[in-house]
């Protein structure tokens, strides 16, 4: 399925939350939870304090478990600034969430950050199909590309900077 004109403005609200993410001294990444047009959760990385694992698509998960049937999870749309990190794939495939619709791939992510010189992270930036064999994924969005490029680059440099001066 093509990322449809709605897509894109649920996209636009994951990239506004990874903004607010950046904003906040954490990495910016912004996901939604999404039925039937409505957004029921929303959220950004949370990172920043320590725990690598806080990110929106692992709350989102959990959310949808405490609040969702089986059913309406497999109904439900997942947005996202980014591509799923395999952590988050695996909570989405053991929630048994619905379709992903992402701005970036991590594929574009890792070209980034290799043209940045920064190092890969501690997980392998597999595709969420990868993860999840049978989950439908669409993007990404190239309209959302060089602004998400841009809080991640922004993000690296700041971290960079704050390296260099601890030294």
């Amino acid at each position: 399925m093509a990322v449809s004109e709605q897509d894109r403005e649920f996209l636009r609200r994951c990239v506004d939350l990874a903004a607010q993410a950046l904003d906040s001294g954490d990495e910016p990444f912004g996901s939604l939870l999404v039925l039937d047009g409505r957004v029921l959760f929303e959220d950004h990385n949370h990172v920043a304090g320590g725990d690598p694992t806080r990110h929106p698509e692992i709350a989102a998960a959990r959310w949808a478990i405490d609040h969702l049937d089986p059913r309406q999870r497999a109904a439900s749309i997942v947005y996202t600034s980014g591509e799923h990190c395999a952590m988050c794939a695996a909570a989405h495939g053991w929630a048994g969430l619905g379709r992903i619709v992402l701005a970036t791939t991590s594929a574009q992510l890792g070209e980034w950050l290799a043209q940045w010189g920064v190092p890969e992270g501690p997980v392998a930036p597999l595709p969420i199909q990868t993860v999840v064999p049978g989950a439908v994924v669409d993007g990404p969005e190239p309209s959302l590309a060089d602004e998400v490029a841009d809080l991640h680059r922004r993000y690296h440099r700041v971290r960079s900077a704050e390296d260099s001066h601890d030294r």
